[in-house]
């Protein structure tokens, strides 16, 4: 089996006690580790499979503190750098009483942004190897080159590269330039997974099977549109399949994307997917993979924080049987 590498940031989630209370009102938080990445990385490697993380931490106690949980859900931290030029990443986060989220981040920059491309190196990746990323980190920064050299290197490789856009636009000085980063990014994916909230800001158009469409250039061989509780469709080779969510009880949607992602590449390492079967297996296994992805987002969604609410493969197993 090959491994995930997650590239990006990881950061200190501030989650309230409270629902239904706007950020300005919220008395008391609890700290969790997130970053969509890491999210991602964690899932991987808490269903069985090998996950690494390639980012830079604050030489600070949030710092220390994130690379031990990283360690404790079995992601590999020996490509986590440190910085005293910057602090780790902080959001504090705000939950509705259905679960969904505000947030607000605090780098200016963060350490993770500091991350250079120099720091990059080509030889970590092997063909049976994915790289995943998202859009919080492609600011105009260091860590944006660092994204462009990791990508070529896997590519170079014949890995695989995905993508989920996670859009954040509080972290962009325009919605504007949050569009053109996905935007150039975007064909260097294999496989891009978008949601439902994300599909027309992204293609700029209405119509769903026309933008989710568009978004076949370059690279791209697959699409994964996810839909929240409704499930996701999966786009391959012409083809659509779609998938039915679960029905839970939602405490917390934070990381319900990333752990969908999560699950979904980690069916993807654990049937040996490299670049010349991806389109077959997704084509052969779309059913399983699918369910599988749905289950890991919807029991997430049950706990608070992302990483610390991961079910267990058996959990979701026993789940969507």
């Amino acid at each position: 089996m090959g491994k995930l590498f997650a590239i990006g940031e990881v950061l200190i989630d501030f989650v309230p006690l409270q629902k239904g209370v706007n950020l300005k009102d919220v008395i008391s938080f609890e700290r969790a580790p997130g970053g969509a990445p890491a999210n991602v990385a964690a899932a991987v490697a808490k269903y069985g499979g090998r996950s690494a993380m390639i980012t830079k931490l604050g030489l600070d106690a949030f710092g220390d503190f994130l690379i031990e949980q990283l360690q404790e859900a079995g992601v590999e931290t020996d490509k986590i750098f440190r910085t005293k030029e910057a602090n780790t990443g902080l959001a504090f986060v705000s939950l509705k009483n259905n679960g969904e989220r505000d947030f607000s981040f605090y780098r200016n920059p963060s350490s993770d942004l500091l991350l250079k491309e120099e720091e990059i190196n080509p030889s970590w990746f092997s063909a049976e190897d994915i790289l995943h990323f998202c859009s919080v980190d492609l600011v105009e920064s260091p860590m944006k080159q660092a994204h462009k050299k990791a990508i070529q290197a896997v590519v170079d490789n014949d890995g695989i590269v995905s993508f989920d856009p996670n859009v954040r636009l509080p972290l962009w000085e325009s919605p504007e330039a949050c569009q053109k980063a996905i935007r150039e990014f975007l064909p260097l994916a294999h496989i891009v997974k978008i949601s439902d909230e994300e599909l027309e800001f992204i293609t700029g158009k209405t119509d769903i099977d026309e933008a989710v469409q568009s978004l076949f250039t370059g690279n791209v061989k697959a699409v994964v549109y996810t839909k929240g509780a409704l499930g996701a469709d999966l786009y391959v080779n012409g083809k659509k399949y779609e998938s039915r969510g679960f029905d839970v009880e939602v405490q917390d949607t934070t990381g319900a994307g990333d752990a969908f992602i999560g699950g979904f590449l980690y069916k993807l390492l654990e049937m040996k997917a490299d670049l010349s079967s991806l389109e077959n297996i997704l084509l052969t296994n779309s059913k399983e993979i699918l369910a599988f992805s749905n289950g890991s987002g919807a029991l997430t969604t049950t706990g608070k924080g992302a990483i610390s609410s991961l079910p267990a493969k058996e959990q979701i197993l026993e789940f969507i049987d």
